[in-house]
């Protein structure tokens, strides 16, 4: 399906001004970048970059979407003309999918003449805000469960399709599996689920129902037990399903002192390896309080879909270089005040030291800044003249370990939940 239309109205009536002017053709380096991460935050986490590049091999103006633009007027036929033949030959760098990001890095960088560069803006800013911002919460609440899972389960807090890209989105940033089946269709999302109080409320008592549970899905199954009377539901959980009883699922009420209380009525009967999986509006703060108890999996909805707090990463798309009349390239930068940028093509590396541990993001303009020998470049090749470069096309569990590696590499501080300061600084180095 054509992307073409995800875009703004003034993408396209910029492109027809430029084409009347001439400056359509003239080459240009636009810059995706964060002026500042949300309140507290100490990083975040690049997301969506999988689903960007098939956005933008997808952008192509064909009858259908070129019929609307006709019948509104909303360009010239000149411009039509041009759309109709679309097909983006530029060049994009960006920082590799599940990589953490600080303020100003330039976590893309698209290379092309003004009118292919322009047209991108809307979709790439689409997905990457938001694949972002839930990756970036997600961050926080993984390393606040530490080895114990997560599972998205969002899905019925936000709109449908965004419910696909946020499980995308969740697992590249550590979480395990996701309720929602499009995302295990479409992306290979490991799914998972068993039954919610319906399914207990739709029988008469919750022994009919658990037994119908277990017959279905085996005694390794989770079943629910806050639907009327924890312990009693605990107690005829073992009774039916035995010490192979898989879990025990918490919904609702002081989960920490249930699940305290469960854990030890589970080990009393015997059922010493059953686990414990607690839901119910948690976010990385619930996550980081109930880490004292004994809790096997989280199961995660709304914040983490909705990026918990930050539903946006702020990142924005900037022109940040153009060709001259005499054909060289100047750094151009907007001067408003507190929406300014810093002009010229960037290049990036993450300053670290000789055990690997980094202390600065470091932006070089117009030039890439020089490595000490420990340093790592952030920058990738993802598209050539228009075509992907294949070895850079992530890969979900490559963007799971470029996770897992790049927090790795953060000073400690980096996965307090208390509010402070990006984990490093960015630093930008002059053109020599």
């Amino acid at each position: 399906m054509s992307t073409a239309l995800l875009t703004d109205h003034y993408e396209l009536t910029m492109v027809e001004a430029a084409l009347r002017s001439g400056a359509a053709s003239r080459r240009c380096v636009f810059e995706v970048f964060a002026r500042r991460l949300p309140d507290g935050r100490r990083y975040g986490v690049v997301a969506g970059t999988g689903r960007l590049l098939e956005a933008v091999e997808a952008f192509r103006f064909g009858s259908q979407e070129l019929a609307p633009l006709r019948d509104s007027h909303v360009v010239d036929d000149a411009t039509l003309d041009f759309l109709a033949d679309f097909r983006f030959t530029g060049d994009i760098w960006g920082y590799a999918e599940g990589e953490c990001y600080f303020p100003g890095s330039p976590v893309l960088v698209v290379e092309s003449d003004f009118a292919h560069g322009v047209l991108l803006e809307t979709v790439v800013l689409s997905i990457l805000n938001h694949d972002s911002a839930v990756a970036s919460a997600a961050s926080r609440m993984t390393s606040a469960a530490g080895s114990r899972p997560c599972i998205e389960m969002g899905s019925r807090r936000t709109h449908e399709e965004a419910a696909v890209a946020a499980a995308r989105a969740a697992y590249v940033a550590g979480f395990a599996t996701s309720s929602n089946l499009e995302a295990g269709r479409r992306h290979g999302v490991p799914t998972s689920g068993t039954a919610a109080h319906a399914f207990t409320l739709l029988h008469d008592d919750e022994r009919e129902a658990f037994s119908a549970q277990i017959a279905s899905l085996g005694k390794g199954t989770t079943l629910l037990v806050d639907t009327y009377d924890v312990p009693t539901a605990v107690a005829l959980a073992v009774e039916l399903a035995g010490p192979e009883l898989g879990a025990v699922r918490l919904d609702s009420g002081d989960l920490l002192t249930q699940a305290r209380e469960v854990r030890e009525q589970l080990d009393a009967l015997g059922a010493t390896a059953t686990k414990i999986v607690v839901t119910s509006d948690l976010d990385e703060y619930a996550i980081a309080g109930l880490a004292a108890g004994p809790v096997d999996l989280y199961g995660v909805g709304t914040s983490v879909v909705t990026g918990s707090g930050a539903p946006t990463a702020g990142m924005v798309y900037k022109l940040v270089s153009r060709e001259d009349d005499s054909g060289t390239m100047v750094g151009v930068a907007k001067k408003s005040q507190d929406k300014q940028s810093v002009g010229g093509r960037k290049f990036a590396l993450r300053r670290r030291d000789a055990k690997g541990m980094a202390h600065a993001e470091v932006i070089g303009i117009g030039e890439p800044p020089a490595d000490d020998g420990d340093d790592r470049a952030l920058l990738l090749p993802l598209l050539h003249n228009g075509v992907v470069v294949e070895p850079s096309r992530p890969t979900l569990e490559a963007a799971r370990q470029r996770h897992v590696d790049s927090l790795a590499e953060l000073p400690a501080e980096a996965r307090q939940l208390q509010r402070g300061e990006p984990a490093i600084p960015t630093e930008y180095l002059p053109r020599s």
